[in-house]
């Protein structure tokens, strides 16, 4: 990384995640009169920019989330390059994943609670439906369909604002993406059956992502838990979603409804936009007055890591467990 910070006005603070394909480090941007901005940069390792298909991918989530400005989608600042590096500059949200949420509720052998899953999840939906609707400058929809929804590309700050993460892998109208009958593109046990059986992928693809987050995060279960394309495919095909209540008697009814509507494997009968998935979970929410918000979220998350959530954003903290804007490293 010192070739970045010496030719840039970023100082890296340290490193925070390290992924096959990169890492992500901590830094902060430099300015006049002692201006200093909090970001986190993502990298992609030198081996992997020899592949052009691997610099694409890097290159074109950089422009892609460049002009998605939303609350509940982690922003993009800057594409970089210097001496044969490329970087990413992005925000740094302060917080922890989703993957790091449902671990540490399955470490209290306990379940996150019913109410805020349904409002994380419907924060994730926001995201989502925004990118879906996403036009370029001129006007034209760029048809973007994120393709790797996962706990661990969500983030929850420590202020309760929720956030999608990682479009490395996203179709879109500007992004050269290997063809879908012929790669798969995605993670094994989130993915949908359109993905899983190397068909087009829609916005609705991500509709039955988020709904297999939903029911992970509300039962501690992972709907697929296999190993292999073909395990998958079977499921899918043979086999139906146990009701989630029996899982988790806490989840009422009516949301139980909703999630299962998410995770049809006919597109015919699942939502048909994110918008509609967000819609319902708001009425269950709200539909009764008063609902979960993000200071609520915030204090649910800081009872749940007290030490991370009270720690300074630049103190040394553990990379293992360090949920960095940014996401998932490359």
């Amino acid at each position: 990384m010192q070739e970045i910070q010496y030719v840039t006005n970023y100082q890296i603070l340290r490193k925070i995640a390290t992924g096959g394909m990169g890492s992500v480090y901590l830094a902060e941007q430099l300015g006049a009169e002692s201006f200093r901005k909090v970001v986190a940069i993502k990298t992609i390792k030198k081996e992997f920019l020899k592949n052009k298909e691997n610099v694409d991918l890097f290159v074109g989530e950089a422009k892609l989330v460049a002009d998605l400005i939303h609350e509940n989608v982690l922003q993009v600042y800057q594409l970089g390059q210097t001496k044969g590096i490329y970087y990413i500059v992005m925000e740094y949200a302060h917080g922890k994943n989703l993957a790091d949420v449902i671990r540490s509720h399955k470490d209290r052998h306990k379940v996150t609670n019913v109410e805020i899953g349904a409002f994380i999840i419907s924060r994730v939906c926001r995201a989502l439906n925004y990118a879906h609707e996403a036009k370029d400058m001129a006007g034209k929809p760029q048809n973007i369909v994120h393709r790797d929804v996962t706990p661990s590309n969500i983030i929850i700050t420590y202020g309760g604002v929720v956030k999608l993460t990682d479009f490395g892998i996203a179709k879109a109208v500007i992004m050269n993406t290997p063809d879908e009958a012929e790669v798969i593109m995605g993670k094994l046990p989130y993915m949908s059956p359109e993905q899983a059986k190397f068909q087009g992928t829609t916005r609705q693809s991500d509709v039955f992502s988020l709904g297999l987050v939903m029911y992970e995060l509300l039962t501690n279960t992972s709907v697929y838990n296999v190993n292999d394309i073909d395990d998958l495919v079977d499921k899918m095909d043979n086999y139906s979603i146990k009701s989630p209540r029996r899982l988790n008697p806490h989840i009422p009814e009516k949301l139980e409804a909703i999630m299962m509507k998410s995770l049809e494997v006919n597109p015919a009968n699942r939502y048909a936009t994110a918008r509609e998935f967000c819609q319902d979970l708001e009425h269950y929410m709200y539909d009764g007055g008063y609902g979960p918000t993000n200071e609520k979220l915030a204090r649910y998350l800081g009872r749940l890591f007290p030490e991370e959530s009270a720690a300074p954003i630049t103190g040394v903290g553990s990379p293992a467990t360090s949920s960095p804007a940014g996401a998932t490293p490359a």
